[in-house]
């Protein structure tokens, strides 16, 4: 072997070194940026079932505000859940073997 040949060979091995410095410093540079990437993935994941679920609670609470606008089953509350009576009806209340009314749905 030559001395030109060494001095290649360190040359080359001196190369190999810093380039594979500067590609782990660029690998640690793009771990944070990456890691960041992937947290706000989950957190817009996370966001958007959160969306759905409050959107499905509008839908039910939406179809409840229609309902409540249903005269029919405003009556039907009114008799059921606070004892009212319509003028001229009699009310009574079924009572079980303890002596307790059976409570309405309310």
């Amino acid at each position: 072997m030559t001395v030109h040949a060494a001095i290649r060979r360190s040359a080359f091995t001196a190369r190999t070194a810093i380039l594979a410095v500067v590609v782990t410093a660029l690998a640690v540079a793009m771990l944070f940026p990456l890691r960041q990437l992937l947290s706000d993935r989950s957190e817009v994941a996370q966001l958007t079932r959160q969306a759905q679920v409050l959107e499905q609670r509008n839908r039910r609470l939406e179809a409840r505000i229609q309902l409540l606008h249903d005269p029919t089953y405003l009556e039907r509350l009114a008799r059921e859940c606070i004892g009212m009576v319509m003028p001229g009806e009699v009310p009574f209340a079924i009572v079980t073997k303890h002596g307790n009314p059976k409570p309405a749905r309310c």
